[in-house]
């Protein structure tokens, strides 16, 4: 009889009162109209400002509420988790306004018509024209500097993970990271300069592509020597211990194991280069027609479009903007899901 009642008496001590479910949806009922009473009766005033009151009003008095019911130490983990889902909705926060508002301003004026016409011959407040030249040229761009700054990337990544030992490895890798940093305008620039100046190249779209390969490659590169460095060494060690040779164990064994990862990192950069205007403004120029031919003459890109018509005085052109610049981001998308599907299917399977 004494032991039952001293197992009942530690298993009730062991068992903690919790807030009821009912009880947070209290305290949010109540912290909104407090702050709508404060904002009310005080000079107080924005959308904004009144969320942020409440949110931490909420978090003080639930916080308070549990270490009351619960005890310090779930007060504590109420507190963590609050912080989190706060700290995630402000950086989801900007993402989801953006794409709603490109979605809501470029849905106007996106159709079939928008998709296949160039602006060739279209007044600025004419409502015709479309991106369909712009469309080409981005793709072209960015194709030729993935073609160029992929293959060269992965190669420097395998140098520096594979082969590269002593000062010229350290050099390779400390001209990686500032390129990282270069700004696009600077490879704009340099590209500019070079092959314009220099080279007395004209403007073209193969010009824009060199500005993206050079923003591209630091990109590949990083993410790329990240992925393969993760590799574990026994199955490179497997692989030396059958007798093959070091170059075949990176192409048959290393790299399709970290092919997932690379993938990633080269939808990165591409989804980087795909926006930049900047190193475009001086190198492709931007042309209102159709232009196949990226090695020869002025070529138009999407974020030329966009800036373009962004800046002229009118609803037109602006409502213009907003669907190019729809049709980027879906661009983007399409992209990084046609990329995700590839690695699936060419990863490595157990």
């Amino acid at each position: 009889m004494t032991h039952s009642a001293e197992v009942s008496t530690t298993g009730s001590a062991l068992i903690r009162a919790r807030l009821p479910r009912w009880s947070l949806a209290a305290i949010a009922a109540a912290v909104i109209l407090v702050t709508v009473v404060l904002f009310v009766a005080t000079p107080m005033q924005g959308l904004v400002g009144s969320v942020l009151v409440a949110v931490l009003l909420y978090v003080i008095v639930q916080t308070v509420a549990s270490g009351l019911v619960e005890g310090r130490r779930a007060a504590t983990n109420r507190l963590v988790t609050s912080v989190v889902v706060i700290c995630t909705c402000a950086a989801l926060l900007p993402l989801v306004a953006v794409l709603g508002f490109t979605i809501v301003k470029g849905v106007k004026v996106l159709n079939a018509s928008f998709l296949t016409h160039t602006m060739r011959g279209v007044a600025e407040q004419d409502p015709n024209g479309g991106i369909y030249h712009a469309i080409i040229g981005t793709l072209e761009q960015v194709g030729l500097a993935a073609l160029m700054a992929i293959p060269f990337g992965l190669l420097v990544a395998i140098y520096l993970v594979e082969y590269s030992s002593g000062r010229l490895g350290r050099m390779v890798s400390f001209f990686v990271d500032v390129m990282t940093g270069l700004p696009s305008i600077v490879a704009g620039l340099f590209i500019f300069a070079l092959w314009i100046l220099v080279l007395g190249r004209s403007f073209s779209g193969f010009a824009g592509a060199l500005a993206l390969a050079i923003l591209m490659l630091p990109t590949v590169v990083r993410s790329a020597e990240e992925m393969l460095k993760i590799v574990p060494d026994s199955l490179r060690e497997g692989s030396y211990a059958l007798g093959v040779q070091k170059w075949v164990t990176v192409v048959r064994v290393v790299l399709p194991t970290a092919l997932a990862g690379i993938v990633t990192g080269v939808m990165l950069a591409v989804a980087r280069v795909t926006g930049e205007t900047a190193p475009l403004l001086l190198t492709v120029f931007g042309n209102p027609a159709l232009n196949f031919n990226p090695f020869s003459g002025a070529q138009a890109s999407l974020p030329l479009f966009v800036f373009s018509e962004a800046g002229l005085p009118n609803d037109t052109a602006i409502d213009r903007a907003w669907a190019a610049a729809l049709v980027l981001i879906v661009i983007v998308l399409f992209l990084n899901i046609l990329a995700r599907l590839v690695a699936r299917f060419a990863s490595v399977r157990s």
